[in-house]
């Protein structure tokens, strides 16, 4: 395993006009009835100006147990990816339950060598947190291909659509900080305060069982950080077990910010019996850690996504509301 201690992230180079972008299946198969929005994602990649190409495994029907194939295979494609100079960014087709199978199997070297940017949430946000942690590699947190582009996009209000597309492509070909994110109307202050710092992040669940392997991301990268996270599905107790988890890690007492997306299918929150809201949760976590916060925030599984770059520079003003992004995640 190679692991690096540097400082500053491992941006990939931003992608021109033409440059091929592969939609893969890392994780969950393609189910023949979502098809329709995978050819919506292309669509709209290719309304950016990028040139789509599909990875020979994402085909509607193929699938091993939970999986699009079996670790061994995605993980092939994926390093084959990797290695490609003609392939210029990664995204996901979907997230699922795969990626802990093949962390052991991927070549990090490809990724120091030509770092590209790799796009998706849910399962994908496991990658994210261990190539970071390998290589500095920044992890697009961001809007998968079929659920997302082609997805939750196509049911937003079209302006909504216009204005993702335009932060999508300036996310992917600026080398200008993006700046402001822009805010929705669930935003809510949940802890006042304001800070600057890298953001790491992704489902709350894979930052706490990534922290029990060896591709842990080393303590030191949390000093300071502003913490996202989202979670879909369980109980309100289970959220409530990974903070703990993240507190008793540490990780609680080195982060400076946290961002938190919109809860999505979590069972026991803000019932009528009496049960805590996601608000509560996170602040019996954080004891008298008195860090600004924000909440609901428009990322992860209730989608559309805001990216979220894993390893760039981030202000955060809980009590504006706002979340700006002050570095490109691409050089």
């Amino acid at each position: 395993m190679t692991t690096t201690t540097q400082s500053q992230p491992l941006r990939p180079r931003a992608l021109k006009p033409g440059d091929l972008v592969v939609i893969a299946s890392l994780s969950g198969p393609l189910h023949a009835q979502y098809e329709p929005d995978l050819e919506e994602a292309v669509v709209v990649l290719e309304r950016m100006r990028f040139r789509v190409r599909r990875a020979p495994l994402l085909e509607a029907g193929r699938r091993h147990w939970w999986s699009a194939a079996t670790p061994a295979e995605i993980v092939g494609e994926f390093n084959a990816l990797l290695r490609d100079p003609e392939v210029r960014a990664i995204i996901a087709h979907d997230g699922g339950q795969t990626a802990f199978g093949y962390l052991d199997l991927i070549d990090v070297e490809a990724i120091s060598s030509d770092p590209k940017p790799i796009l998706g949430y849910s399962d994908i946000s496991l990658l994210h947190l261990v190539l970071y942690a390998q290589t500095g590699l920044v992890g697009f947190h961001a809007d998968l291909a079929t659920p997302g582009l082609g997805g939750h996009w196509q049911t937003a209000p079209a302006a909504r659509r216009a204005e993702l597309e335009k932060l999508y492509a300036k996310l992917l070909t600026s080398t200008d900080p993006i700046g402001p994110l822009p805010p929705g109307p669930s935003w809510e202050c949940w802890s006042t305060g304001r800070t600057e710092g890298r953001l790491i992040g992704g489902v709350l669940n894979r930052i706490a069982l990534n922290q029990a392997t060896r591709y842990a991301l080393p303590l030191e990268r949390f000093d300071g950080a502003v913490l996202f996270w989202e979670e879909l599905g369980g109980l309100a107790s289970h959220v409530w077990s990974y903070l703990q988890v993240l507190r008793h890690a540490g990780i609680l007492d080195r982060i400076s910010g946290m961002v938190v997306g919109i809860p999505t299918a979590i069972g026991g929150l803000d019932s009528p019996d009496g049960s805590p809201t996601l608000q509560e949760l996170v602040l019996d976590a954080l004891g008298d850690r008195d860090i600004p916060i924000l909440g609901n925030v428009e990322f992860g599984h209730a989608g559309p996504n805001l990216p979220m770059p894993v390893g760039t520079r981030a202000a955060l003003d809980a009590r504006q509301r706002t979340l700006s992004l002050l570095e490109p995640p691409v050089r």
